[in-house]
Parts: structure tokens; sequence; C-alpha cells
């Protein structure tokens, strides 16, 4: 019988490594789930919608001119990606196809193409959206069990991926072009112990340029690699007390924010100078982070986001609050209803539902929950 690998938590800077067996899992029926999702939740004054799917470790949403917007979601331990339809503030599935054991998350290459890391397979599996069904296309080897993936570059049927493991120091660069005529070819390179949820970043101190940016959840700290040089080295720009859980550059590039799990406090990391900045929390730290501009930041916790306006110096001006479906450890920010707004995707990694919440968020969040 196999075990499921430990999901990492660091709840008051005690780690407890959470083991589940696959095969006693009670997954959540069609019904419970529609139940989950028509419950009320206090929430303040934010409209928003719920979407059933169980223990979504990834995804993303994406919208496009002629087929509107769409979420592609894993649902972790029942081994499926599934394809859902957002109208307005409405959903609907598509369809859900089944993948090897754990897959991590996924990913939109294209308007029609969708990437899946999944760890037993150590894969990337690709897959076509065909009308309102996903189709498997291609199965790229990573060369261990991956944890995120992310796009780097597309150009032309050509896409270079940035594939990194739930576990151990390697990353790899992963080529790959539509047709399928070779097999996809893999660059395996030594970052950080565990080097969780990468990100495109525009901006590295003391660089001319961008590059990709993660934070290291075992060693503890955040590291960075130049565009210039995608197989040197990673530089450190930062070592924490607590666990580096997330970083997320705010969206003029200027800070990365991370998201430190314990300590009771988050940092910011200024990208044209390497300064690091404190940041307090209200609560033991955070698990995600989604910043909405340079000084306004959307942490994610568990059943709850907090909201918080900051100064030059990342003091706390002002803090406000929204409720969440559960352990809330992806946010993603996308103007779902065309009201110009950007609207916040929130995947709870051990529950049932998805949550979108619509914005403006500063403004429709509560004062205290």
């Amino acid at each position: 019988m196999k075990l499921s690998r430990p999901f990492r938590f660091h709840w008051l800077g005690v780690v407890v490594a959470v083991v589940t067996v696959g095969c006693q899992m009670q997954p959540v029926s069609v019904a419970g789930r529609a139940a989950l999702a028509a419950a009320p939740m206090p929430q303040g004054n934010a409209a928003r919608i719920t979407i059933g799917a169980h223990m979504v470790w990834g995804g993303e949403a994406r919208c496009a001119v002629t087929e509107g917007c769409r979420l592609v979601l894993i649902e972790h331990e029942e081994g499926k990606v599934a394809l859902h339809r957002i109208d307005g503030r409405t959903s609907r599935l598509l369809d859900r196809q089944p993948v090897a054991y754990h897959p991590d998350s996924a990913i939109w290459l294209s308007d029609a193409l969708v990437a899946a890391a999944v760890e037993n397979t150590g894969s990337l599996d690709i897959f076509r959206v065909e009308g309102e069904r996903l189709v498997r296309i291609h199965q790229a080897q990573v060369g261990f069990a991956p944890r995120d993936v992310i796009l780097a570059s597309a150009s032309q049927g050509q896409y270079k991926f940035l594939a990194t493991p739930y576990s151990g120091k390697e990353v790899a660069w992963i080529d790959w072009h539509e047709d399928n005529r070779q097999a996809a070819t893999s660059k395996k390179v030594r970052w950080c112990e565990a080097p969780w949820h990468p990100v495109r970043v525009s901006k590295i101190p003391g660089v001319q340029g961008g590059g990709f940016a993660v934070a290291c959840l075992d060693d503890r700290k955040v590291v960075v690699v130049s565009d210039s040089d995608l197989l040197a080295p990673p530089r450190v720009l930062a070592t924490f007390g607590g666990v580096a859980r997330q970083a997320r550059p705010s969206p003029s590039g200027q800070w990365l924010y991370v998201a430190l799990e314990t300590g009771a406090r988050n940092a910011r990391i200024n990208m044209q100078s390497g300064e690091l900045q404190w940041i307090q929390s209200p609560l033991t730290g955070s698990v995600a982070v989604a910043p909405l501009s340079d000084d306004l930041v959307v942490w994610g916790e568990d059943g709850k986001l907090y909201l918080q306006r900051l100064d030059s110096e990342a003091k706390v001006l002002e803090t406000r609050w929204l409720k969440t479906s559960g352990f809330s450890t992806g946010l993603q920010l996308i103007d779902l209803d065309g009201d110009g707004e950007r609207d916040l995707v929130v995947l709870n990694s051990v529950d049932a539902v998805v949550d979108v919440i619509y914005g403006p968020l500063w403004g429709n969040a509560a004062e205290r929950l």
C-alpha cells in the first residue's frame, strides 16, 4: 500500500507532517460539493461564488476574447485535472480528466493548451482543450516529482517551462514544441531545498532585466536567477528564520513580497536596491501572497485573507479581512466578470471548494472578522 508523502504544515513554529493513506481518503461526493458550494458564508460586502473541487493544490484562470474565462484546477488527492468555465459570476464544470497519483499544479500555455505537473509519473502532462473537453496530447518527462510548473516563454509553438520539485534541490528547464515531432528536452540545475511556487520577476537587484524567483520552503530563503543565464547558480536575495512559503512581485516589479508561514511577520524585498523590509502580521504569518499594488497586499491563511495597506517603510497603516472556505494556499488576481476590477481566485488546498471573490477587494473587505 502506497502512502502519500507529507503535506507540509508549519504552525506556531512546529513542523507538522500530516501523512494520509491514499486508499483511505474519503472523496467528497458530488452532492456534498454542491452543498458546500451553496452554503452561505459571512463575507462583508464582497460578492463571491464557490466552485466544488477537492483538495486543489494548483490551477489557473485565463480569459480569452473568443472563449471567455476558464479555470483549470488540480484535484490533488483524486488525481484529476478539471476544467471549469466562468461566465461573469457563475461557473460550470466542463470536464475532469484523470492523471497519475498526486498531480500538484496546472497552468495555461495558450488559450487551447494546459500543462499539469504530476508527481508519480515525474512528468508534465499536456492537454489540448477541444470544445469542452481536455485531451492529453503529450507527456514531458521532468526527471523528478514536480510540485510546480510555470511558463518561462512561448513563441510560434515552442514552449519553455520551469518545473520545481516537491522535495529536493533540482529544478528543470524543459523545452517542448506543440507539433510533438521530438520529445521534450530537460536541463536540470541545483537551486535550493523545496523551491515551491516559482514566479517571473521583471527586476533583479543590481541586474538589468528580470528573471525568476522562488521561496525555498525548507531552506527558508528566497533565490533568483537572471534571464541572461537561466542555468547559472541562483543568487540568494534573503534568508529568514521563519518558513518562506511563497514569493510574488508587486505589479510594477518594485517589490517582491514573501509569505512567511511562521514568525508573526512577512517580508518584502526591494528589487532595485535589495533592501529587506519586515511586515507585521496579525496572525502567525501567511501561506500565500498576492500584491494588489506596490503598497497594498493580500495574504492567505487558514479560512481567511488579510489585506494590508503599507507605507514606504512597510509599516502597516490599515488591515482588512475576507473570509475563505479553507486553507488558502493559492491566490490569483484576474478580472473575471469584465467590470475593470481585479477579482481573486482562492485555491483551498485541503478543502472542498475554490473561492472566487469579486472586486473591489479592498473596498469590500471587512475591518474585522
